[in-house]
């Protein structure tokens, strides 16, 4: 399909110019000031008058039919995929889990079939490690040489599930420098919250705000610190994943003023939610139970600030919803309550409502930190990331004036409550496009289940002075 979008504001991370865009077999063929050449051949012309036209957002922390703690994630690669599409996500990078006794082989192979034929966006994955021997070292090789999988994931969290020790996060770490791989932390003490989790329970506190009590600022503050000085000994860059605190972030920004290069994203949960939601009455804290916990209200302003100065360089989203059937799992012990939320469609209106509109970051920030930095720091730009001729079609017309209300009613994650009920946001997507096919128009689904192609990833440019 041929594809002229005319009279839009292009916003990329360094740009803001009026001027139309031309589309053709998948990508960006033509940028400039009336295209009249173009404007016979088009199959299609879409006025942007008045509206944003901006890279589609790349969502590179979700979790799409993920099992954990007895439940799965309620989204798989269709429902997430169109949810993300709505939102004005364009491309995901999801996570395969490399289970105990299992090789890495084995698990990017059940996460494709997870996501073949059903993912209506671009979707790529990193890689959890779970246990790494002598054979796993080159295994991680072979993902990085062969597959495109060019990130790894390591828990510092969940001892008997996931977490793993120091030495193999060393040996992790100096791996990537030889293969050109980039590691992800999950970055919690988790020794130690799973001592304070023990003396809650012991002492009958089980509501679900035992769930953030029992994770203190401190732990992931300590682990991050940690994280950052193996990634100094080895040598390496690194990531650490949905960074919540300023305890954490503080750690981030030594390291960067020390030239070390250490990266981080957070997500719109830690922005605009706080531990407050966890005194809600009842069990409606439940809705709140995620890894790193929300924190005191105070926290969002050292984020945002973060974000605006670089500190902090990617907001992704940790989608990991769970219905309030599952939930109740931990009923009567919040250690029990599956961990994770839904956020895969309200990432980007909820960052331009309260980041752009207020002005604590700019258009191009915005932009910036929801599509280009995350392109750049997993392998995808110029493919993804920006509008420039040659990338990927990837496009959302994104009216600065369309108003939303998020809710359950609203939304189309496969889950039955959301974090931000009745909240309205200005700022949302009236078309977003696709490898160069509109899949969504106005509050329609107009793609196509299975239309989203894997990513082979190329080794992050974070180096380059992210």
């Amino acid at each position: 399909m041929s594809l002229l979008i005319i009279n839009g504001r292009i916003v990329t991370a360094s740009d803001d110019y009026v001027a139309d865009v031309y589309c053709e077999n998948g990508t960006i063929a033509a940028i400039g000031r009336d295209l009249p050449a173009h404007r016979f051949q088009a199959e299609r012309t879409i006025d942007a008058a008045g509206q944003y036209v901006i890279p589609g957002g790349i969502d590179v922390h979700t979790h799409l039919n993920m099992p954990f703690g007895g439940a799965t994630s309620a989204d798989d690669f269709e429902s997430g995929t169109i949810a993300a599409a709505f939102g004005g996500t364009t491309s995901i990078v999801d996570f395969a889990i490399q289970y105990r006794g299992q090789t890495m082989r084995h698990a990017l192979d059940d996460w494709r079939k997870r996501a073949d034929g059903k993912a209506v966006i671009d979707y790529g994955f990193h890689m959890i490690i779970t246990e790494l021997e002598d054979a796993g070292l080159s295994e991680m090789d072979r993902m990085v040489r062969d597959e495109g999988i060019t990130s790894f994931k390591l828990f510092m969290a969940y001892p008997g599930v996931f977490m793993v020790d120091d030495a193999t996060i060393f040996r992790a770490l100096r791996r990537t420098g030889e293969n050109g791989g980039l590691v992800c932390m999950h970055a919690e003490n988790g020794g130690v919250i799973d001592e304070l989790v023990k003396e809650a329970l012991r002492k009958g506190e089980t509501a679900p705000k035992y769930h953030a009590l029992t994770r203190p600022p401190t732990a992931e503050g300590e682990a991050t610190g940690r994280a950052i000085a193996l990634s100094e000994m080895a040598g390496v860059p690194i990531y650490i994943v949905h960074l919540s605190a300023a305890h954490a972030l503080e750690k981030v920004k030594q390291a960067r003023d020390m030239g070390l290069p250490a990266y981080a994203e957070t997500c719109p949960q830690y922005l605009f939610l706080s531990y407050d939601n966890y005194e809600e009455p009842g069990f409606e804290g439940s809705k709140y139970v995620m890894s790193p916990p929300l924190r005191e209200k105070w926290h969002q302003d050292v984020l945002w600030k973060g974000l605006a100065k670089n500190d902090l360089q990617v907001i992704s989203t940790d989608h990991c919803p769970f219905c309030m059937s599952e939930k109740a799992l931990g009923k009567d012990d919040f250690s029990k309550i599956p961990n994770g939320a839904p956020g895969i469609e309200t990432r980007l209106t909820l960052v331009h409502d309260g980041g752009v509109r207020p002005g604590r970051i700019t258009m191009n920030r915005f932009v910036e930190l929801c599509s280009t930095t995350p392109a750049k720091m997993f392998g995808l730009f110029p493919r993804k990331g920006t509008i420039a001729v040659g990338s990927d079609a990837d496009i959302v017309i994104f009216d600065p004036n369309r108003s939303a209300t998020l809710g359950v009613k609203t939304l189309h994650m496969n889950v039955d409550y959301n974090p931000y009920e009745g909240r309205t946001v200005q700022g949302s997507p009236s078309t977003v496009i696709a490898n160069g096919q509109v899949v969504i128009e106005g509050n329609e689904f107009v793609g196509k289940k299975g239309a989203g192609r894997f990513l082979s990833r190329g080794h992050s440019q974070a180096p380059a002075g992210l």
